[in-house]
């Protein structure tokens, strides 16, 4: 998508997926750990050097842990608030704030890309 197209799109009408190579597990009390392989040459070096684990273990909270595995590429924001404000009712709001600003930060470690 261009850049003068996103502009003039609804955030909140994107489709978010996980990445593929992520793998990712759920715990007894439903909460999921992300795990991310730190890869790269300065990810070897730590790892060396600074004794840094190669792979990271991300753990999501409550709401979290109830979105991610909904992210299939066919729901947008919109419907993942309505699941959410269906499960966890009051508890879920600011929900489209919260919805965004999570989508911000798994972004921004690419946990997840958009459909386009």
């Amino acid at each position: 998508m261009k850049r003068e197209d996103r502009r003039t799109e609804n955030y909140l009408e994107r489709c978010p997926m996980r990445q593929e190579e992520i793998s990712w597990s759920v715990d007894e009390n439903g909460l999921v750990t992300l795990d991310v392989e730190n890869k790269g040459f300065f990810n070897r070096m730590a790892q060396k050097l600074l004794k840094k684990p190669k792979v990271s273990h991300i753990h999501l909270d409550e709401m979290g842990s109830f979105v991610w595995p909904l992210l299939d590429g066919k729901k947008d924001i919109l419907a993942l608030g309505v699941a959410v404000k269906e499960h966890f009712g009051d508890k879920a709001e600011p929900l489209y704030e919260r919805l965004a600003k999570y989508f911000q930060i798994l972004d921004s470690y690419s946990f997840i890309r958009w459909k386009e």
